[in-house]
């Protein structure tokens, strides 16, 4: 892993180290994520963390389609004042997910379901200042749920390998971060917005 990542890289290497290793030994057995995420295993851990510096994650998080973890388990793993949530459907995904939430013992829920009905599941006050999500359907769609359960001026971190996104009313893009895994890797964010 990169050294060059920072305090939180080597505040919190140990839980890291342990994210890697209990991914490789599942995936063995449960295809948790693909042959490219498995070769290149280390550099997907350090761009969730470069995310996590860029991000700074605090207060309540979503992330959805939560997969085997990449991004929000490395920055949950760097965040331990923010608290995530993951929403995934898979049943050994979300198996997985709550193996490492207790391993690591990390600030965070594991909820196994798809987004629309997980967010029907939560306590009506709870707001999020940050959701994250990787490649996972077209945000145009899946955005607009978020309206409701949105902190003002909270963000959408979208993981993607275009920096560009389609216009979504009251999400208007805020920035782009260049991720350093690759030629076309980005992190687009939105941050909500309703006029008063």
């Amino acid at each position: 892993m990169n050294e060059g990542l920072g305090s939180s890289f080597i505040l919190h290497r140990s839980s890291l180290e342990i994210y890697e290793r209990e991914l490789l030994s599942w995936n063995s057995r449960v295809n948790l994520i693909g042959p490219e995420a498995v070769a290149n295993l280390r550099e997907h851990i350090d761009e969730a963390v470069a995310a996590a510096e860029h991000l700074k994650p605090a207060g309540e998080v979503l992330d959805f389609g939560s997969g085997g973890g990449l991004p929000a388990i490395p920055m949950a793993i760097v965040s331990p004042g923010a608290r995530f949530h993951l929403v995934e459907v898979d049943k050994k995904k979300w198996a997985f997910l709550k193996h490492i939430v207790r391993e690591c013992a990390l600030n965070a829920v594991v909820v196994d379901d798809r987004l629309q009905r997980a967010l029907g599941r939560f306590p009506p006050s709870l707001r999020f200042s940050l959701v994250t999500s990787r490649a996972v359907g077209s945000p145009e769609e899946w955005v607009p749920l978020l309206e409701s359960r949105m902190e003002r001026e909270g963000r959408v971190a979208l993981f993607q390998g275009s920096p560009d996104v389609a216009d979504i009313a009251h999400f208007p893009r805020s920035d782009v971060f260049r991720l350093p895994r690759g030629a076309s890797n980005y992190l687009v964010t939105l941050t909500f917005h309703v006029e008063q």
